[in-house]
């Protein structure tokens, strides 16, 4: 027994080597994790800076577009009553809808037609279709946010030197959603060039608010709703902010 204690304690331990390489091996793995991690929050940063810049770089130029419109066109003959701004309103959104809807649907229409995404139950997407697909969705979404705000914007403009404004949101709103989808092709950081059409809408959307507000309860029926709104975006900055460690 005991001669077999000691050729079993003697034997050679031929699993060592292997048991190295596993840990260098599982080592190795976890430096390329860190890495790709690393690589991946530097991405994430470059990318949010370029956007930055893009939104600061479309923003005075919004501003510059939307003012002179507003400045420089001859008033809207005939805008007196109600009916005939709402028309003009009217108008101004059916040239929206054609310009930036219609435009993306015919866009992944045809990128449909002539490719094996004709079947959209495959699930073949190029990039082109899946940057146009998502222009297709935000469009759609800020386009709900622009409409009712223009026809109050016009519901509260007396008269047709005022109803310029409406034309200047109009045409910046359109401009801004081609900024966004010719950016969005370039990359997604470029998109942010089409941010000054969603401060737009919302703009205008809480100037509408805050004249309704004021018709039912004087200055504190302006605030209030304004307030509220900040308050509510003041809280979603809070909500999504990053965790500490992962930025």
């Amino acid at each position: 027994m005991a001669a077999k204690s000691a050729t079993f304690l003697n034997k050679p331990a031929h699993n060592e080597p292997d048991c190295i390489e596993a840990v260098v091996a599982y080592a190795a793995k976890g430096v390329v994790a860190m890495n790709e991690r690393a690589e991946e929050k530097l991405e994430f940063k470059r990318q949010r800076r370029a956007g930055m810049a893009a939104i600061a770089i479309a923003m005075p130029v919004a501003l510059l577009l939307w003012l002179a419109i507003d400045h420089f066109v001859p008033p809207l003959a005939d805008m007196d009553s109600l009916s005939e701004r709402m028309l003009f309103t009217l108008k101004c959104c059916c040239a929206a809808v054609l310009f930036c809807l219609v435009t993306g649907v015919e866009a992944v229409a045809h990128e449909r037609l002539v490719s094996p995404a004709f079947d959209p139950l495959e699930g073949f997407e190029t990039q082109r279709l899946r940057v146009n697909l998502r222009y297709l969705q935000n469009t759609l979404e800020q386009i709900v946010v622009f409409i009712p705000g223009l026809f109050g914007l016009a519901a509260y403009a007396p008269d047709g030197a005022a109803m310029r404004a409406v034309l200047a949101t109009t045409v910046v709103w359109i401009v801004a959603r081609f900024a966004f989808w010719i950016g969005y092709h370039r990359s997604a950081a470029m998109r942010g060039l089409g941010a000054p059409g969603m401060g737009l809408g919302m703009l205008v959307l809480l100037y509408v608010v805050a004249k309704f507000g004021y018709e039912i309860g004087g200055v504190a029926g302006a605030v209030l709703p304004v307030a509220a709104f900040l308050g509510i975006e003041a809280y979603l900055f809070w909500a999504t902010r990053p965790s500490p460690g992962t930025l």
